[in-house]
């Protein structure tokens, strides 16, 4: 028994020191944003007179009720989309057995190995091209088809590991592929749908390279590209930066915390037996 409660207490132990160690940026960004405006803070120090109006300063400031319909309509743009198709993708390469699904399968496991910086100059100019620059859609379609090589991964992952026995028992009863997807597949590929959309949703909504490169203005933007404008302009007022910076982390830390069960339940059940 004493072993076993040791090795729980040094879990335990070890858990509350991550912890700290990851609030430990929050906690300096939250004290910073406290303090008077035009002020540098040094470490993690409470205020005497927190300035709690630095946050409203910061909303306004930064026209932060904008850019967060901004960013919403692109969290809608690309999201959906991109669970669609993935999803319909790794329906067909894990479950149809098409031919060459092997071959299209390692194209997208390539496609994981792509980072952002190494296509942004050709991507610029396809988006010039298309005229999307300096709009939404040059931040919509290119992240679009940057999630699809994971998206397609992960939701392989959990059609590949459902029974072949489910597809071919809808079939008898005369159910065709469409059929098979939508009122068989989907269904059970929950989890896995619900994991991908949430990645999806906190990758776009914290997308800081195209959304600076590709549109000039900040109100088109994501939140963390308006941010780039934002540190441009009030880059010194370190308090000021720290509020705007906690306004534009707290959507997602409230959709973390609204779903947690859900995303854990989805990660623990769905897309990683593969």
């Amino acid at each position: 028994m004493r072993p076993a409660r040791t090795t729980r207490l040094s879990g335990a132990a070890l858990l509350l020191v991550l912890i700290a160690w990851t609030l430990l940026p929050f906690a300096s960004l939250f004290t910073a944003a406290l303090h008077q405006s035009g002020t540098y803070p040094s470490g993690i120090s409470w205020p005497a007179h927190p300035h709690w109006d630095n946050f409203v300063q910061a909303f306004n400031v930064a026209n932060m009720a904008t850019i967060f319909k901004s960013s919403s309509l692109i969290v809608l743009g690309a999201v959906p989309v991109t669970v669609l198709i993935a999803s319909m993708a790794g329906f067909a390469l894990g479950q149809l057995q098409v031919a060459g699904g092997r071959f299209v399968f390692l194209l997208f496991l390539l496609g994981l190995t792509l980072p952002f910086e190494g296509i942004i100059v050709p991507l610029y100019y396809e988006i010039e091209h298309l005229g999307f620059l300096d709009t939404r859609w040059a931040i919509i379609l290119p992240l679009t088809g940057l999630f699809m090589p994971f998206g397609v991964f992960w939701m392989r992952a959990h059609f590949v590991n459902m029974p072949l026995e489910l597809s071919e028992a809808a079939s008898i009863d005369g159910a065709g592929t469409w059929q098979q997807f939508w009122r068989v597949h989907v269904p059970l590929a929950r989890p896995a749908v619900v994991s991908l959309a949430i990645l999806t949703t906190v990758w776009t909504w914290n997308q800081f390279l195209l959304a600076i490169v590709l549109v000039n203005d900040p109100t088109e933007r994501t939140m963390a590209g308006a941010l780039g404008a934002f540190q441009g302009d009030w880059g010194t007022n370190v308090p000021l930066l720290s509020a705007g910076s906690l306004l534009i982390l707290a959507p997602m830390i409230l959709i973390y915390f609204i779903f947690q069960r859900q995303f854990i339940s989805a990660l623990l059940q769905g897309s990683v037996k593969g």
